[in-house]
C-alpha cells in the first residue's frame, strides 16, 4: 500500500465513518485562581497533572481550548531546558537571542549583557555553542537571563532541579531577592523543602 493510500485509510477514513480513533483528555479542568502581586505560588503535582500547561497558558504559549485567564504584568518565563535557545550560536549569542523574546531590545540587552554573563558563572564557555553545554550550564544561562528582564510575573517550570548545590543555592538567593522586590512568582517544582520556604 503506498503512502498516500495509507494516509487516507488511516486519516481520512475514520473521519468520514466518524470513528474516534484517540480519548480526549483534559490537562485542566475547571481550575481557577487568583493571585496578587508580589505573592509566589508553587505548584506540584504528577506528571501529566496539568502544571506545565498553566505555565503555558500563562505564558501566551498554549491558548485554553475553553474557559479564560487574564494576566496583568510582563511575564518572564523558564519553561524548559533550551526553549528559546538555538544550539549552534555562542552563549553570549543566545543571550541576544532569548532576551529579546522575552521583550528586551538591543541597547537594554547590551545594558544588562555583562550582568547576565557574571550571574550564569560560564566564564569562557560563554563564547561556546550551546551545543556543548550541559544541562547545568543550559539551566545557568536561562534562568540568568530570566531574572534580569524587567518582569513582573516569573514562571518557573521545575528549573531548579538542576544543576549543582552552589547554582541551586545562588538561584534560590536570587528568588529570595525577586520576593522581596513585591516580584510575583510561580513555580513549579517537586521539592516540598522549596515550596515551603518560598511560597504564600
Amino acid at each position: 500500500v503506498s503512502y498516500e493510500k495509507r494516509a487516507l485509510i488511516r486519516y481520512l477514513l475514520p473521519k468520514f465513518l466518524r470513528i474516534r480513533n484517540y480519548r480526549e483528555f483534559w490537562a485542566l479542568k475547571d481550575v481557577d485562581f487568583e493571585l496578587e502581586n508580589g505573592m509566589t505560588l508553587g505548584m506540584i503535582g504528577a506528571n501529566g497533572a496539568g502544571k506545565t500547561t498553566v505555565l503555558n497558558i500563562l505564558a501566551g504559549i498554549t491558548a485554553p481550548t475553553e474557559g479564560r485567564f487574564e494576566v496583568n504584568g510582563r511575564i518572564s518565563a523558564i519553561m524548559s531546558l533550551g526553549a528559546g535557545f538555538h544550539p549552534e550560536l555562542t552563549g553570549e549569542e543566545n543571550i541576544y537571542l532569548n532576551a529579546s523574546i522575552l521583550g528586551l531590545n538591543m541597547r537594554q540587552i547590551k545594558k544588562r549583557l555583562k550582568e547576565i554573563i557574571e550571574f550564569s558563572g560560564l566564564g569562557n564557555f560563554i563564547n561556546a555553542p550551546l551545543r556543548t553545554y550541559s544541562s547545568g550550564m543550559y539551566m545557568r544561562l536561562g534562568f540568568s537571563i530570566a531574572v534580569n528582564v524587567d518582569f513582573d510575573i516569573l514562571l518557573l517550570d521545575e528549573i531548579l532541579s538542576v544543576g549543582d548545590i552552589g547554582l541551586q543555592r545562588k538561584c534560590l538567593e536570587k528568588l529570595r531577592y525577586m520576593r522581596s522586590l513585591k516580584k510575583t512568582i510561580i513555580l513549579v517544582t517537586q521539592s516540598l523543602d522549596l515550596l515551603s520556604e518560598l511560597c504564600d
